[in-house]
């Protein structure tokens, strides 16, 4: 017998199929339970055409024809006990018809198909039980007392081959579909948390690429604004060295100041990224993904606790008028602490706004204005034209074209309102509004 397709089993694994056999375990059951039924067939069809007096190769011809159906049990189950039902008058498919009974009760066949099925065969076995009983009674000439022998006993064989398989059939088809409906069940789940795992590495990569960028945010806030005036204290120095050796001493004491600063600022940042996991952890215990979120999410907390605040302002103003640049600065309303992440924004957006005027106006004069409302905190700077004269030679400052977008990310991220553009007198102004949270002190 050859393959005939190709069948996927509970496990995934294609395997090939033999006609209607998923298994070649499957097919020979069935062929040796057919081998089997017909040689019963065959015997039980020789002796009943022996004792109705008709050829005995006619009841073996019969038997050759009934047993060999059970090889079809699989396929056609109906076939099976309606042929065991056709040849229950000669005597003979005892096995057939508890196999095709087991059978059809364990398939996908309507239960009114398999009660109508399993009480025709009942009521063939039945009746065919109680004639031959009967013949044996009168043929033994047993005693009057004995009127209910025949019924009970007939009744008793009949239920004895026809119960049994169809119960065991009821129930191992009840398992079946029963354990079908688990693998089910079991592959939904495995699916579902097949999902819930790419969603959540997912979300971690999206945690990852968000702390990544706060993270370059930062080390561009850090870093930019003092080198930025480390570059213009050193084009000063540069410049006055032989003409002004005391300014140059002071130039020269500036630039190790911001430099040491900037180091300060950069270890402290590293500092907070190291430990920002709250202590070692197993690599076996918890997840790298979430490792990294919670090592992402408690460095972002540290950062902000420890970062500056708009009392800041004032001292960062002092350094750019340091280099030379001319920088006012008007507070209005009571000046009251925030929230550490606005008092943080806050001032990152002034210090980026000045580094800014430092690269692309050098020489222009700068208004910085702050504002303490009662429901937000605003802040604006405002510079006028370059001025060339008043540059340093030599402080020309590369850009790298990410300070405005690092602000604008920084204030819409707490619902703030961010506005840059160019001024009617050829400067430049900066403008940025946060809602009001309460700080520790608020």
């Amino acid at each position: 017998m050859t393959a005939t397709g190709a069948h996927q089993d509970g496990t995934g694994t294609t395997t090939r199929t033999w006609l209607w056999w998923e298994r070649r375990r499957s097919a020979a059951l069935d062929m040796g339970l057919a081998l089997l039924s017909t040689l019963e067939c065959v015997g039980e069809g020789a002796r009943t055409a022996e004792r109705i007096g008709i050829p005995i190769s006619l009841g073996i011809l019969f038997g050759l024809l009934a047993g060999p159906v059970l090889v079809l049990r699989r396929r056609w189950p109906i076939a099976v006990v309606l042929v065991s039902i056709a040849v229950t008058p000669l005597e003979m498919g005892y096995l057939l018809t508890i196999v095709g009974l087991y059978t059809l009760a364990a398939s996908e066949v309507p239960r009114r198909i398999i009660a109508t099925l399993a009480g025709m065969s009942l009521t063939a076995t039945l009746i065919i039980s109680f004639v031959r009983l009967h013949q044996d009674v009168q043929s033994a000439e047993l005693v009057a007392g004995s009127i209910w022998y025949v019924p009970v006993i007939a009744a008793m064989v009949s239920a004895a081959i026809t119960l049994p398989p169809v119960l065991l059939g009821l129930y191992i088809g009840a398992r079946r579909r029963l354990m079908e409906s688990l693998r089910e069940r079991a592959d939904s789940l495995e699916q579902e948390l097949s999902l819930l795992a790419d969603r959540a590495e997912q979300r971690a990569e999206w945690a990852r690429t968000e702390e990544r960028t706060r993270i370059a945010r930062e080390m561009h806030d850090v870093v930019a604004h003092r080198v930025s005036l480390m570059v213009v204290h050193a084009a000063a120095l540069q410049a006055v060295a032989l003409k002004d050796p005391p300014k140059a001493v002071k130039n020269a004491a500036l630039v190790g100041d911001m430099g040491r600063q900037a180091l300060t600022e950069l270890r402290e940042m590293l500092g907070v990224l190291r430990t920002g996991d709250g202590g070692p952890r197993s690599a076996a215990s918890v997840p790298l993904a979430a490792v990294g979120a919670a090592a992402a999410a408690a460095a972002a907390a540290a950062a902000v606790q420890d970062g500056p605040s708009l009392a800041d302002v004032e001292d960062l103003v002092e350094q750019s008028r340091q280099t030379g640049m001319v920088v006012e600065l008007a507070v209005q309303g009571e000046t009251r602490e925030y929230a550490p992440e606005i008092e943080q924004t806050a001032f990152r957006v002034v210090q980026e706004a000045l580094t800014n005027v430092h690269k692309h106006a050098a020489g222009a004069k700068v208004m910085v204005r702050l504002a303490h409302r009662d429901a937000e905190v605003a802040m604006q700077v405002e510079n006028g034209a370059p001025d060339a004269a008043g540059a340093a030679p030599g402080a020309a400052l590369p850009s790298g074209g990410n300070g405005l977008v690092g602000m604008r990310e920084r204030v819409l991220a707490l619902g703030g309102v961010f506005v840059s553009g160019p001024t009617d007198t050829g400067g430049f102004r900066v403008s940025a509004v946060l809602p009001h949270r309460d700080g520790p002190g608020g």
